[in-house]
């Protein structure tokens, strides 16, 4: 009898540690647990297409490129100076190019009739080219030619930077060679971003979600959730057992 009362004592002491490592540790992860549901209803609720201002970019018609104007691709090569893995010719708002991408992996824009780079764009001309590129009635701000691209944009080099006054704080990014819209942000992609880099840890780049921390911490908050699992089963099997003696002692007595 004093042996089983001292393993169940052992047993209860056990419990109770069991207990209280579960309860901090669950606190700890359970605060980014609220990140993650928190997050995770943040970037439910947003519709992607609205996050990305698919709802402000126009669609522009087809062009047909203009195949008697455009010089031959070795001579674009031989006039650049550029010896590409990969060529494309397209059509862009400032006339058909050439993007010619060398072994370095560097793309090289050139005006096809030409087999040169395209003339230095305008503040002027990079606001007109996000006014028509843009849908909505909104204002710009003037452009503004930035030297190095924002992180927000994930690019490198400069661009040109348009602001619209819409609720959504519209942001369009012009290529300088083409005059293309190549990124577009909004107030709404800033807190969507803000949610999806709480939502993985990683507020450097927000695209790395296989970091050690993020793995530790999921890692920890399935542990709590196993040992919670097995917690509970113990408590209400000993709830249980408690309250079947209660009935044999009223049963007894009875």
């Amino acid at each position: 009898m004093g042996r089983d009362a001292l393993s169940l004592g052992e047993a209860m002491k056990v419990l109770r540690y069991s207990t209280q490592i579960h309860k901090w540790v669950g606190l700890v992860v359970g605060i980014q647990v609220l990140f993650w549901v928190g997050g995770g209803l943040v970037m439910t609720a947003i519709p992607i297409e609205t996050v990305r201002s698919e709802h402000r970019i126009k669609t522009p018609p087809p062009i047909a490129l203009p195949l008697d104007r455009a010089l031959p691709l070795a001579e674009v090569a031989r006039l650049s100076g550029v010896s590409p893995m990969r060529a494309e010719l397209k059509t862009t708002q400032r006339g058909p190019a050439w993007v010619l991408t060398s072994t370095d992996g560097k793309p090289v824009v050139l005006a096809a009739d030409t087999g040169r780079p395209f003339g230095a764009m305008t503040a002027s001309e990079a606001s007109h080219l996000a006014v028509a590129a843009y849908r909505g009635q909104a204002a710009p701000s003037p452009a503004v030619l930035l030297d190095q691209a924002p992180k927000e944009t994930g690019r490198d080099g400069p661009l040109w930077r348009v602001d619209f006054h819409d609720a959504e704080r519209t942001t369009f990014y012009l290529s300088p060679e083409t005059g293309e819209v190549v990124t577009r942000r909004s107030g709404v992609w800033r807190i969507y971003d803000f949610f999806w880099r709480l939502h993985i840890l990683d507020f450097k780049t927000g695209e790395n979600f296989n970091h050690p921390t993020l793995v530790a911490i999921t890692a920890l908050t399935l542990g709590v959730a196993i040992t919670g699992i097995i917690l509970l089963w113990i408590k209400l099997s000993r709830d249980w057992k408690v309250h079947r003696a209660t009935r044999r002692k009223l049963a007894q007595k009875a």
